[in-house]
């Protein structure tokens, strides 16, 4: 099972979305899950690699919902990929 662990900045920036925008990614990172264990994700979720910063990728969970997170490391005695949250909010988070 994928491990997941946000940032700080990613924390802050959440917290700021309203509550619809927290549930439309809550459904996505359910999405996102199947894919980290399946090594397909669906193309709704648009992952990709973020141009600006090799190793670091980006999801989108809403029509201008946007997440950028990378691989951390694999957390002893869980199995599955870790996940570290960097930056979410609206496509204006490429611009930051």
């Amino acid at each position: 099972m994928p491990t997941f662990e946000p940032v700080a900045r990613f924390l802050a920036e959440f917290h700021r979305l309203s509550p619809a925008q927290q549930a439309a990614f809550m459904r996505a990172v359910a999405l996102f899950r199947e894919g980290l264990t399946s090594g397909s994700f669906h193309p709704k979720l648009r992952v990709k690699g973020f141009k600006s910063e090799p190793g670091v990728y980006e999801m989108t969970w809403a029509r201008d919902g946007r997440a950028l997170w990378q691989y951390g490391e694999p957390i002893p005695g869980k199995p599955g990929p870790h996940v570290e949250w960097l930056s979410i909010g609206t496509h204006d988070i490429f611009d930051r």
